[in-house]
């Protein structure tokens, strides 16, 4: 990604990325005010308009920032030690809802990220997303063993399954109460990921993680 803000210290340049995480994390898209983003960071309009012609210039840079800052704090060691694509998608959904709540406001921004249909940057988002989507699944899943899928399952279904699902409950939550639990969230994550290991996994992987989960309880 260009780094349009290179030019200025990394003091007002984290200035100027929580302001635009602050403003577009609490406020829908076309009501986000870049007044409010400028102020809150501390330069004048035309300044910030210097870096973006536009609005949406600036909120995909914006993704595109937090995109990047986040994947290199998550993909660690351990994260390729993992082989069982289910334990690797519940310990990669973890470590990014401390990730997210370790940072003012990108919880919030990150939220309304996938709440951007109709809005004005949701084709560019789409397209952005399917681009990351295709490329992250093969890096990603690199060392993890496919073999204990059913010869009927795509594993790539399964990951678009839950990325449905969490759509799904962040526009809900969002219709009901404009906020996100990320404790409920990572519950219902879990829940959902253990109903789609057992429709996904061939029977001998089922019949032995239930051996070892009774083993470990009896320790």
């Amino acid at each position: 990604m260009e780094d349009r803000l290179s030019s200025l210290s990394e003091e007002k340049k984290n200035a100027v990325v929580n302001a635009a995480l602050e403003v577009f994390g609490t406020n829908e898209y076309k009501r986000a005010s870049t007044d409010l983003i400028a102020a809150k960071a501390g330069i004048s309009k035309g300044l910030l308009f210097y870096y973006f012609k536009n609005k949406k210039e600036l909120y995909m840079y914006i993704f595109e920032y937090v995109m990047e800052k986040v994947g290199p704090r998550l993909l660690d060691r351990h994260f390729f030690e993992i082989t069982d694509y289910f334990e690797l998608l519940a310990y990669a959904a973890d470590k990014k809802a401390r990730i997210l709540s370790s940072f003012p406001f990108l919880m919030e921004f990150s939220v309304r990220a996938f709440f951007t249909s109709r809005e004005d940057v949701s084709e560019d988002m789409n397209s952005f997303m399917k681009n990351q989507m295709d490329t992250m699944f093969v890096d990603y899943f690199k060392n993890v063993d496919m073999t204990k899928f059913r010869k009927d399952i795509d594993p790539k279904e399964i990951l678009n399954m839950l990325l449905w699902l969490t759509d799904g409950y962040l526009h809900q939550r969002m219709f009901y109460t404009d906020t996100v639990d990320a404790d409920e969230l990572m519950r219902q994550f879990r829940k959902w990921s253990e109903m789609l290991k057992r429709i996904a996994y061939k029977e001998e992987y089922l019949t032995e993680m239930v051996g070892r989960r009774q083993k470990n309880e009896r320790d």
